[in-house]
């Protein structure tokens, strides 16, 4: 017996006919998920503007370069008016600088740095490497607002013309002596731990030394007896009431072509924990200034031309 089929029963059955619109619904979502980057029931991502500002790197920064210019056993912030009577002292900047040397002398004479606008004078004991004298190839001088907290760093005034600093202690009598504050390392090899002596670099590399001047002054004193006490350090990220005023942090960093056994290399001063550097400030006020304002306050990092880079 034949059974004549119903014409409302023609096609597929009832329950399976209602799946079709829900799967193509579904379909249409996925392709709308692959092709726009959303997940169901959100909204398509959007850079936060928390993370973008997270991304920007903030440093406080300008800096110069200068190479080395000459050799003189003067020094005329310790040894004023008296040629000879100091160790070897390796210049930089200033071509100008001798035992006679006053800011008037330094300011718009001819200088090693770039920019040439910075006619300052900085020196450091020369270094020997098997008694023979050995100039830094690289020589950056860096003016940081770093080591204070950012509301003091918008608060930095320009380092005063005249100014006349020495940092580290040429007398050091070790590696313990906490007046020794210079760090070797070597270059681009970051597993030799720095240390306040020589420090024994791979074939190759770079012998680097790192110091950094006091950023906080009196105020008053382009220079005092020993050089130092007109200036401090920061104290918990400002600086103490004895030296009000916050400055830029002067880095000094030269890298030396040698490496090695580091009993081979001695200052003029002594060991490496001697380390100390001379900084006799000849930069042109208004030009001090633009960079303070510019770099330093503005937490920017500026290259040699004192504009953000």
């Amino acid at each position: 017996m034949l059974l004549r089929r119903s014409p409302r029963s023609s096609g597929p059955p009832r329950g399976r006919r209602r799946l079709w619109p829900p799967l193509f619904a579904a379909l249409g979502l996925l392709l709308t998920m692959v092709f726009t980057g959303s997940t169901a029931g959100a909204e398509p991502r959007s850079p936060q503007p928390g993370a973008q500002k997270a991304d920007v790197v903030r440093v406080a920064e300008f800096l110069a370069e200068c190479p080395y210019s000459h050799r003189l056993p003067d020094d005329p912030i310790v040894f004023p008016n008296l040629p000879g009577a100091s160790h070897m002292h390796s210049f930089f900047g200033s071509h100008a600088t001798n035992a006679h040397t006053t800011v008037n002398d330094l300011l718009g004479a001819a200088s090693t740095c770039s920019p040439s606008t910075d006619t300052s004078s900085y020196w450091v004991p020369t270094l020997y490497a098997n008694d023979q004298a050995v100039e830094p190839t690289g020589t950056t001088f860096y003016y940081l607002g770093e080591g204070v907290r950012d509301d003091i760093i918008r608060q930095i005034k320009p380092l005063p013309q005249g100014l006349r600093i020495v940092a580290g202690n040429a007398k050091a009598t070790g590696t313990n002596d906490p007046t020794s504050i210079a760090r070797w390392s070597c270059l681009h090899h970051g597993e030799v731990n720095p240390s306040k002596d020589f420090v024994n670099c791979p074939p190759g590399s770079m012998l680097e030394s790192y110091l950094d001047f006091p950023q906080c002054w009196n105020g008053r004193d382009l220079d005092s007896a020993d050089h130092k006490s007109h200036m401090s350090y920061p104290v918990n990220g400002a600086c103490p009431p004895s030296h009000p005023v916050p400055v830029p942090k002067l880095r000094q960093v030269l890298r030396y072509p040698v490496s090695g056994n580091p009993a081979a290399f001695r200052l003029a001063s002594g060991p490496g924990y001697t380390m100390h550097g001379d900084f006799f400030n000849a930069w042109p006020a208004a030009e001090m200034q633009r960079r303070v304002t510019t770099c330093i306050n503005a937490i920017v990092k500026c290259g040699a031309d004192g504009t953000p880079s």
